[in-house]
């Protein structure tokens, strides 16, 4: 069994096989981040470590999209992927006592990251899903693009620049036009996809998620294969951080806010909305404030409970059943 670390920037991959985590002694190669590189960074590690594919343990960190290509073709050729969260790497390392940062100190933390702490293997998005997560993407930023244009129209229309109004005009309708037909191609998706569809209108049947959030739940719950609800709710950074210590800190508990934010902005909209339609997450928002809890911290486990809601209704495939009306009816 043999170690790997790799420190991914966009041009280069700077590789660090540990041969004696002990004595220190390690051997290093760096190869360009680029498709046709990554068969000679295989021959590489096969010919001085000596090991087959399925023994060899590659350690990358999450950078952006970077990391990407070379995770996904070693896991094809039969390598145990490891994709590490940066903090948590840092952290590790911090701890060690370690305070510079090299690319080939950074390939060496990776390395003992995944030694000492033994993290489990990455598994690939299923390629609808990580189609499904690159549409929304671009929906993203292309939405960012329209808001970005509605503000400039409305400060040039303030300053009565007709110019800039027409150019501003032009630019919107082409970028809505885009926007709809982005849209249109998330729809195609899902007709596409049986199975994605049929989670989608699952989910639509919880109150607080519609059109605009289930695609987006959609895709997250199923880029990987969580074992429980609050599995699913700790990945995406909708569990309660405390922090107290003896008598003099008293912190009031936040969110961790792991993950992507992104989907907890969307998140967000549908817990205030799921807050007064939804039947269980009305009572638990309703019981929070009448104890006292501040209304962001009872919306924050409202998203906690729509999170967990959505995993359970994907993972029964069946339609969402209230729990609070059926409790009532039973009393």
């Amino acid at each position: 069994m043999a170690h790997i670390g790799i420190d991914v920037s966009k041009a280069k991959l700077d590789c660090l096989w540990v041969r004696d985590l002990e004595q220190g002694k390690v051997k290093t190669k760096v190869f360009k981040n680029q498709p046709d590189a990554f068969p000679s960074l295989l021959h590489w590690l096969q010919q001085n470590t000596g090991e087959s594919v399925d023994q060899l343990h590659v350690y990358l960190e999450a950078t952006g999209i970077y990391h990407e290509p070379l995770a996904h073709w070693l896991y094809e050729q039969g390598v145990s992927v490891y994709v590490l969260n940066p903090a948590q790497v840092r952290y590790h390392a911090q701890g060690m006592g370690v305070r510079s940062k090299t690319d080939r100190k950074d390939s060496m933390m990776l390395a003992r990251y995944g030694i000492e702490r033994s993290p489990e293997p990455w598994q690939p998005e299923p390629p609808e899903v990580r189609e499904l997560k690159r549409l929304l993407g671009r929906l993203d930023a292309l939405e960012e693009d329209i808001q970005r244009e509605q503000n400039r129209l409305e400060k040039a229309q303030f300053n009565g620049d007709s110019l800039a109004v027409e150019s501003i005009t032009n630019v919107l309708n082409a970028l809505n036009e885009e926007h709809e037909r982005l849209r249109q191609s998330i729809d195609d998706h899902f007709d596409r996809n049986e199975h994605l569809k049929q989670d989608r209108a699952l989910l639509e049947t919880i109150p607080g998620i519609g059109k605009v959030l289930s695609p987006y739940l959609t895709a997250a719950i199923r880029s990987r294969d969580f074992a429980s609800a609050r599995q699913v709710a700790a990945f995406f950074g909708l569990v309660p951080v405390e922090e107290e210590s003896g008598t003099s800190v008293r912190k009031r508990p936040r969110l961790s806010k792991a993950g992507s934010a992104k989907l907890r902005q969307k998140l967000y909209m549908g817990a205030v909305v799921a807050a007064q339609h939804n039947p269980d997450i009305r009572a638990q928002y309703r019981r929070l404030c009448q104890r006292g809890k501040a209304k962001m911290a009872a919306i924050g486990a409202a998203m906690r409970k729509l999170m967990h809601i959505a995993y359970g209704v994907l993972k029964s495939q069946t339609v969402y059943q209230p729990q609070a009306e059926n409790a009532l009816k039973g009393a």
